[in-house]
């Protein structure tokens, strides 16, 4: 994909999500949309999302959303986004994930939830999960993710 195409995909996708995130959430995600305490809104965070990531390009990122949310329970939480609109397979895309949302719980050391999209043409790739283990020492990192099929 040329990299007028890529942007061809990226700008609807990044405005939809601004314009609808609330139904988005509630469509995709409706666990997470009936935690969130909507009367209080929502901020996106792009600008620091970038600087968080900047430094750690771990493939192609097309649309990373980072939103600021407050819980029923008050509680401040960050939601990132991960909308991948692409149509190949990506080994490391179950890392980058992880790595994001490491970076950005050092960042902020609020909860974060990481919400992946996949529009790729390949039914069986679901990446739902990252983790290793070494000497009885384990990271496991789970996140829910959608696949949307044409």
């Amino acid at each position: 994909m040329s990299p007028s195409e890529t942007n061809d995909y990226d700008s609807p996708w990044k405005e939809a999500l601004e314009v609808y995130f609330p139904d988005f959430m509630a469509f995709f995600f409706p666990k997470a949309y009936e935690d969130i305490d909507w009367l209080r809104g929502y901020e996106f965070l792009d600008q620091e999302f970038q600087q968080i990531v900047r430094d750690a390009e771990l493939g192609k990122r097309l649309v990373d959303k980072l939103v600021k949310v407050w819980r029923r329970d008050s509680q401040e939480a960050l939601v990132l986004i991960h909308l991948e609109v692409q149509s190949q397979y990506e080994a490391l895309f179950n890392q980058r994930v992880f790595v994001y949302n490491y970076r950005i719980f050092d960042r902020y050391k609020l909860p974060v939830a990481s919400l992946v999209i996949l529009a790729d043409d390949r039914p069986n790739w679901t990446p739902k999960n990252f983790g290793y283990e070494l000497w009885d020492s384990k990271i496991s990192f789970e996140f829910p993710s959608v696949k949307l099929l044409h």
